[in-house]
């Protein structure tokens, strides 16, 4: 699904659902507010909606920090080898190079707003959305896009029991 309701460089005010949609895993549905494009690099800013029990699969961003800021939910956070629970209003910082996931605890969507520094992380998950929207899963392409924008999957999302 790649649909843009608004072009983010020729309105810098946005109306709440405009932006760039795109979705990543089922369930993981994404607005980019600004991208990498319209930042000169600097940074994506976006929200996720979460499914219930959901998350990505473990990895790690080589060259990207990464900020996960909790609107709705209750979500685990790995960070290295670290677990940490964030409530509403959680924050956290994932820095580049650093093993990370995440996960919604709970049985109702949750909503992220997440910061990628430097921006850029858009055209991942344009190339992403179309491999891990449907129902079979190739992995080795899915590692070869992770690969692809300096990134590694190291293993299956996080559990939500």
């Amino acid at each position: 699904m790649t649909t843009s309701t608004a072009n983010t460089t020729a309105r810098p005010v946005l109306a709440a659902g405009d932006g760039l949609h795109l979705g990543s895993g089922p369930g993981r549905d994404l607005i980019f507010k600004v991208t990498g494009d319209d930042t000169g690099g600097a940074f994506d800013y976006f929200t996720v909606a979460v499914a219930p029990k959901d998350g990505p699969p473990l990895h790690m961003h080589h060259s990207q920090a990464e900020t996960i800021h909790v609107l709705k939910g209750r979500f685990t956070v790995r960070l290295g080898d670290e677990l940490f629970q964030l409530d509403e209003g959680g924050f956290a910082f994932l820095p580049a190079g650093v093993p990370h996931a995440f996960v919604n605890l709970t049985d109702e969507p949750g909503e992220l707003v997440i910061v990628f520094a430097p921006g850029g992380g858009h055209r991942f998950f344009e190339e992403l959305g179309p491999h891990v929207r449907g129902g079979e899963r190739d992995m080795a392409a899915v590692a070869a896009i992770f690969e692809k924008h300096d990134m590694q999957l190291l293993g299956p999302p996080l559990s939500a029991d």
